[in-house]
């Protein structure tokens, strides 16, 4: 779905992927998961997979169509690089975002391992944030791996903070 968004800290959500699989205990109280149920309870096309990881090329070209500039949170349903999503679709993705100028898109991810796998073979648009979520000191080693990337503008999620981050300096 491609929505207005009540998030404080966006203005509209764009889903090219849904659907997700937890790898952290970040995940435990998943948001999009609950979420989930209740749009497929709904009928909603695009979760008539239920949770699990789908591609929706149909999706691709919404933010073209909004003229307006938003701030436009990518995959508030799931995860860009979750392993499962092929290097071409993100491609697919980061190519939108790079035609789309006139927005900034904030793409949130817990997969930090897959931003430095794929950094050379992303071209990293000027309008996209990247960020990595880091829930306790057990996750701190995304913030490097998000710093070893070719993005332009990073920023860091702390939600759920689940513990303390004592090993920042």
């Amino acid at each position: 779905m491609a929505l207005n968004s009540e998030i404080e800290w966006t203005e509209a959500t764009w889903n090219p992927t849904t659907g997700c699989t937890k790898i952290s205990e970040g995940c435990k109280n998943c948001y999009a998961e609950r979420m989930t149920k209740r749009l497929q309870v709904m009928g909603q096309p695009n979760y008539r997979n239920g949770f699990k990881l789908t591609l929706h090329d149909h999706m691709l070209d919404i933010p073209l169509r909004w003229k307006k500039s938003k701030m436009i949170f990518v995959n508030s349903m799931s995860d860009l690089f979750h392993e499962d999503v092929p290097l071409f679709y993100i491609n697919k993705v980061m190519n939108v975002i790079n035609k789309a100028k006139w927005h900034q898109f904030q793409i949130l991810t817990k997969r930090s391992h897959r931003l430095i796998q794929l950094n050379e073979e992303i071209d990293w648009p000027p309008n996209a944030w990247i960020g990595v979520t880091v829930e306790n000191d057990r996750y701190i080693y995304r913030i490097e791996h998000l710093l070893q990337t070719k993005a332009k503008i990073k920023f860091i999620s702390m939600e759920p903070l689940l513990g303390p981050l004592n090993s920042v300096k």
